[in-house]
């Protein structure tokens, strides 16, 4: 399987030099393994957001030297990679969760009752 490594941070302000570091840390290792380095954004916690945030992390890490191959400013075919926007997603499969769970459980009373 091929090698892909994220940088995950929150758009509650600027980049910190322990961020910056965790980010050359997964570009090198992706590197090293000709992988690829995605950037995604969690913007879970709306009420920290600050404007304009996203696009100066992805330009510092550009500054910086590292190579971004997946993110909201580069696309790619794992997206979105804006954590708010993937909400659908997973409520997709949070039901089919909740059905399987439900499925297994009818199963499991059939099997219990005729034994």
């Amino acid at each position: 399987a091929a090698v892909r490594v994220r940088f995950a941070p929150s758009p509650t302000g600027k980049l910190h030099l322990g961020g910056l570091r965790t980010a050359l840390f997964n570009a090198l290792f992706a590197a090293k393994h000709n992988g690829s380095m995605v950037l995604r954004i969690e913007d879970t916690d709306q009420s920290r957001l600050v404007a304009g945030a996203t696009e100066s992390l992805s330009d510092l890490l550009s500054w910086s030297g590292l190579h971004i191959d997946e993110g909201p400013m580069h696309g790619g075919e794992y997206g979105p990679y804006i954590q708010s926007e993937r909400l659908n997603h997973y409520h997709e499969h949070v039901q089919l969760l909740v059905t399987l769970v439900l499925q297994l459980y009818e199963f499991s009373v059939k099997v219990l009752r005729a034994g």
